[in-house]
């Protein structure tokens, strides 16, 4: 089996993966396929974190405009969404045999560890996936720009951002069926044509860290060990 080329790796998953297209919850066995393929690639040798979006439950900003609720307080029931979701992926994940610990930004003692910089580093020294939860711990962030601090904090090689898509297009794929593929951009490119992969903070942020960034569909098989290993899959987000 090939090796990582990447020491450490910081993996964002949607909530969206977690279910059924266009559908509400976790499911299943959707959940079990994913943490397989984290499990999978674990054996590659990289240490591996994850940040787990709550778009499955509750996405904040949309709440808050549909609802009486303030963006406040609807950007934190989103955090406790990303729990829901990060001890979901811990469980299935100890099921197929790969030890983890959540950590949280917000503190629910009863689920998960506080995210502490030291700590999460020691999980990784001990072969565990360090699972991030609770967002930044903030409202006004997604969990894109999570992942992207996350990524910096912990001194990750690449953030793969999976997705359902095979990658950035030149425009949505499903209403333009002559939308490109790129399989290359830098982070300057994502910025100026405005393409709505990550947000901007997120792109700034490992732009500014040189963090490179692939985004793939996690749900091809192989394609993050692909991506892992050197082997062109995707979209790559690098510095000019």
């Amino acid at each position: 089996m090939a090796e990582s080329k990447y020491h450490r790796v910081l993996l964002k998953l949607s909530g969206e993966s977690f279910c059924k297209p266009d559908q509400f919850g976790i499911d299943g066995p959707a959940l079990e396929s994913i943490a397989r393929r984290i499990a999978e690639i674990c054996k590659l040798g990289p240490q591996v974190a994850i940040v787990v979006g709550g778009g499955n439950f509750l996405r904040g900003e949309s709440f808050s405009q549909s609802s009486h609720i303030p963006r406040n307080t609807a950007d934190y029931m989103g955090m406790l969404a990303t729990i829901i979701n990060a001890c979901a992926v811990q469980e299935t994940l100890e099921k197929v045999g790969q030890p983890t610990r959540v950590l949280s930004a917000i503190e629910v003692p009863a689920m998960c560890e506080q995210f502490i910089r030291r700590r999460a580093l020691r999980h990784f020294e001990q072969g565990r996936v360090v699972i991030l939860a609770g967002g930044t711990g903030n409202p006004f962030f997604t969990t894109d720009t999570c992942a992207a601090l996350r990524a910096a904090e912990l001194d990750a090689d690449l953030l793969i951002k999976a997705t359902k898509v095979r990658g950035v297009y030149s425009d949505d794929p499903k209403i333009n069926p002559d939308a490109h593929l790129f399989e290359e951009l830098s982070y300057d490119q994502v910025l100026a044509k405005n393409l709505r992969i990550m947000d901007h903070s997120a792109v700034s942020l490992c732009r500014d860290n040189n963090i490179p960034i692939i985004v793939l569909n996690i749900f091809e098989k192989g394609n993050i060990a692909k991506a892992l290993c050197g082997e062109s899959v995707g979209t790559k987000i690098v510095t000019n």
